[in-house]
């Protein structure tokens, strides 16, 4: 009897144990489960901070880039119009000085009055070398201002005296002294020019004279 009584015993602790075994193993699951989730909720939330970095990585890259394409665009047209530049008025400071090599030549044929064999041959040749330095600025769009009887021009004239004259408009060119020079449109040298002004009117005694 005990015998029997002591197995029955035996058999109930097995049991136990196992029954305690079975409760625990959906808890010993359950916390297992928990730690693997948690890790993969941190991979994901690592992973999009690294995406996020990348993007803004990505978007400061490309502002660079098109701010470099800009700086590169400006450098290339600040270059071409330098050589522009360079192309047209280069010649400048050498057409300055034929300019005046020029002048010493129409001041020589103005001064060659005479109607001598040798003046009259020095004046033609002098107008041939006239019209060959003519001939080279318009290659290289030299123009010529002569404004004479034109409306002063501040910007291309230089008004040397004011005149009064009865006859010209005021404020218009009545004399050039000297011509002036146009290259590429830009200002090589000014017409120096004297500028016709109004007629002085006579005082009101000198009409009062006149009268008596």
């Amino acid at each position: 009897m005990s015998h029997q009584q002591s197995s029955h015993e035996q058999q109930t602790d097995a049991e136990l144990i196992a029954e305690v075994l079975e409760q625990n193993k959906p808890a010993a699951a359950e916390a297992g489960g928990e730690e693997p989730a948690a890790e993969e909720a941190v991979s994901i939330e690592s992973l999009r901070q690294q995406l996020e970095q990348a993007q803004q990585q990505a978007a400061a890259n490309l502002d660079k880039a098109l701010r470099t394409q800009a700086e590169m665009e400006n450098l290339k047209k600040r270059v071409q119009k330098d050589l522009d530049d360079e192309r047209k008025y280069g010649l400048a400071k050498f057409a300055k000085e034929l300019l005046s090599v020029l002048d010493s030549l129409e001041l020589g044929i103005q001064a060659a009055s005479g109607d001598s064999p040798e003046v009259v041959k020095l004046r033609e040749g002098s107008l041939l070398t006239v019209k060959q330095f003519e001939s080279v600025f318009a290659k290289f769009n030299i123009e010529t201002i002569d404004p004479l009887g034109q409306p002063f021009n501040p910007e291309f004239h230089q008004a040397m005296v004011m005149q009064p004259s009865e006859t010209a408009e005021p404020n218009s060119v009545l004399n050039v002294f000297q011509k002036g020079y146009i290259l590429n449109g830009r200002l090589l040298r000014p017409a120096m020019v004297v500028v016709a002004k109004a007629a002085d009117k006579p005082a009101d005694g000198a009409k009062i004279d006149e009268q008596a």
